[in-house]
């Protein structure tokens, strides 16, 4: 995967970098109430106001649809962002035109800066070529540090990295870099979890998946639909029915390419969904009742899945195995996940992982930072575990 990194640029002093990044952060009562996504793009902001580059900030939020909303506004981000970075940061209520062009004139080497909304222009998301060369009117390089954007053809994302000479920021590096490492040319055997509610949201993946790894864990309410598909009655479980041959192709695909799948043969089952709830038990998946749901892994299938993974060398993760959010049905999630983050800190094991609901289930295992590489992106993440190309990574490798 060819593509140049900051590593690449030459002097910089003084000229204007327009760094996409992702600043679309979660507000509640007025405040950031998750601040990783500003963090992440901390590294490439400060190296190139440190090397006295005019840093221009690109970024959406929220789904304008082309209107300038004030509830939607980047001066919303621009205060948390200056606490995050601990500098000074200018707004600037343009991204594009006479306005920007002025504001950023007035800018020095090393400033920092926040342009206005780039989704306020509907040729945003339709990747419109004038859009973007009005961007690219204001810069002299660009740096797409967003890979949880490079999924989308948009104006900032696709569009301008044909306009000004491209480079990748330090998280796209990192992102990139780790996906090779897990997909793209991986140490084998390798494992995927693949874990949520609905098989049919995740069809491509396991499509995809069961051509490239040698064991394919399956957890989480997609695992009652397949287990439905052989057979076996799920009771009241979340389970898409209409979805058996599907199901069943699917594993029908993996045999034929020599990927073993798992799914459990004991769950954690109640009659109703809840925390602690008194109908609380472990059994085999055979015995399941006609009113009690899967809610989580059993603890036997936990300790095969981890004796499963102890044999492979690279493991890719979205998605949990249960109901993490609500205790107990965390247990099995937690417990692979430790497996894994051991693993990896021994030196065994090069585990990636990726996608809102596997970050919060990792943090609730107290090892996101013991695995290689954990990914915020969530549809760039699916996207890229489905096989696709992602419309923003191949504009830097062109």
């Amino acid at each position: 995967m060819a593509f140049k990194t900051l590593d690449d640029l030459g002097h910089v002093s003084g000229k204007r970098a327009l760094v996409r990044v992702d600043l679309n952060v979660p507000m509640q009562d007025g405040a950031v109430s998750d601040d990783t996504r500003l963090r992440a793009t901390l590294p490439t902001v400060t190296e190139l106001a440190d090397k006295g580059a005019i840093v221009l900030l690109l970024a959406h939020f929220g789904r304008p649809k082309g209107d300038n909303r004030p509830d939607m506004s980047l001066s919303l981000v621009t205060r948390p962002y200056e606490q995050v970075l601990g500098r000074p940061v200018r707004f600037v209520g343009a991204c594009a035109g006479e306005l920007a062009a002025q504001n950023i004139a007035m800018l020095r080497a090393g400033d920092i800066a926040i342009l206005e909304n780039t989704r306020f222009h509907a040729g945003e998301e339709r990747n419109d070529a004038e859009l973007a060369r009005a961007m690219a009117a204001l810069g002299d390089f660009y740096v797409n540090d967003a890979f949880s954007a490079a999924h989308r053809a948009h104006a900032s994302t696709e569009a301008l990295a044909h306009l000004l000479p491209a480079f990748a920021g330090r998280a796209m590096e990192a992102e990139l870099k780790a996906l090779q490492k897990a997909l793209g040319d991986p140490e084998r055997p390798v494992a995927a979890v693949v874990g949520g509610a609905k098989v049919s949201s995740k069809l491509d993946v396991l499509t995809h998946l069961v051509t490239k790894v040698d064991h394919l864990v399956i957890g989480g309410g997609m695992a009652n639909t397949f287990l439905a598909a052989r057979g076996i009655d799920v009771g009241k479980s979340l389970c898409e029915h209409d979805l058996r041959d599907t199901a069943l192709s699917i594993l029908d695909a993996a045999d034929r390419a020599n990927c073993i799948v798992h799914l459990p043969y004991d769950v954690v089952v109640a009659k109703e969904f809840a925390a602690n709830p008194p109908s609380l038990r472990t059994c085999n998946v055979h015995e399941v009742g006609a009113d009690e749901m899967i809610l989580d892994v059993g603890p036997a299938a936990v300790e095969a899945l981890a004796d499963a993974i102890k044999t492979c060398r690279t493991l890719i993760w979205n998605g949990p195995l249960g109901a993490f959010e609500t205790p107990p049905f965390d247990a099995a999630t937690v417990a692979l996940a430790r497996t894994a983050a051991a693993l990896t800190q021994e030196g065994s094991l090069v585990s990636v992982a990726g996608g809102g609901d596997t970050v919060a289930a990792l943090n609730q295992a107290g090892v996101a930072d013991d695995f290689t590489f954990v990914s915020t992106a969530g549809g760039a993440f699916l996207e890229w575990m489905e096989g696709k190309e992602l419309p923003g990574v191949k504009a830097l490798q062109n």
